[in-house]
């Protein structure tokens, strides 16, 4: 029997956001969902739902129409086009748009209401908080913080979301640019990064490190000059939801070998 078979009356949730789906799915509401994005079976037992598309590209409104969702929930970035193709229907809509852990705490206690699974949403954010002090606790014990420079996207660079750099410093280190902004290759070279990590959005693993090399203004970069360049699965550090904690230990693997390598 599939996925879709199996989903109850009532609640329907359509999610164009791996987030969502991912914390949906960590606090027992996977019976709600009845369509997820490709993305969505990266981060969670998703992939025999049926597949949709995002709110950066939606092919038609009419895939999501036909499943009869009673909620669809979106997540930045979004194109404003394909936002208005979905608000043009009489449907509801939920934009999650979070910025700190905090904010993805609230996410999660907000889904778990809407899911009837308050206390299981409770303690799936108490669980990310325990290991997240237990990260930060073993952090603690360096002797410096490790400079990095964290990036979501090449072209323009675009450095990780906000809540990167919460993790970051959980893990170790200090983000060394603002966080989710454009930024330049001079900026990046003028600050100096002891690593830089490239964890580039949709891409999986697949972000090529070697074109950081190949950047002429960094080659004074301790990151490059010392060959520590890292490519993160994107979805451990672009998904605000329970896979942060497994993004925060990779991280921290990778900043305690350099911080090991400067003693």
């Amino acid at each position: 029997m599939s996925d879709k078979a199996k989903t109850p009356g009532g609640l329907r949730i359509a999610s164009l956001a791996p987030s969502a789906t991912s914390i949906l799915c960590a606090i027992g509401a996977k019976k709600h969902l009845i369509g997820v994005t490709k993305w969505c079976a990266d981060v969670a037992p998703v992939a025999r739902l049926p597949k949709l598309g995002d709110c950066w590209h939606l092919e038609s409104v009419d895939e999501i129409l036909a499943l009869k969702p009673s909620l669809v929930i979106g997540s930045v970035p979004y194109k404003q086009e394909t936002l208005v193709k979905l608000l043009e229907h009489p449907i509801n809509f939920l934009a999650m748009n979070p910025r700190t852990l905090a904010d993805v705490y609230t996410d999660i206690r907000l889904l778990g209401g809407i899911a009837s699974r308050a206390k299981a949403a409770e303690a799936l954010v108490r669980k990310m908080q325990r290991d997240f002090a237990a990260i930060e606790r073993v952090s603690k014990k360096q002797k410096r913080r490790v400079r990095v420079y964290s990036e979501a996207w090449p072209n323009p660079r675009i450095s990780s979301p906000p809540w990167v750099s919460e993790i970051v410093r959980l893990a170790g280190g200090e983000l060394v640019v603002p966080p989710g902004q454009k930024v330049s290759e001079a900026q990046i070279a003028a600050a100096m990064p002891d690593v830089i990590v490239l964890a580039w959005t949709a891409t999986g693993d697949t972000a090529d490190g070697a074109k950081a090399y190949e950047v002429d203004e960094w080659k004074n970069v301790p990151a490059i000059r010392d060959h520590r360049v890292y490519v993160i699965r994107d979805e451990l550090l672009n998904t605000p939801g329970p896979p942060l904690v497994k993004g925060a230990k990779t991280l921290q693997g990778l900043l305690r070998g350099v911080e090991n390598k400067k003693d």
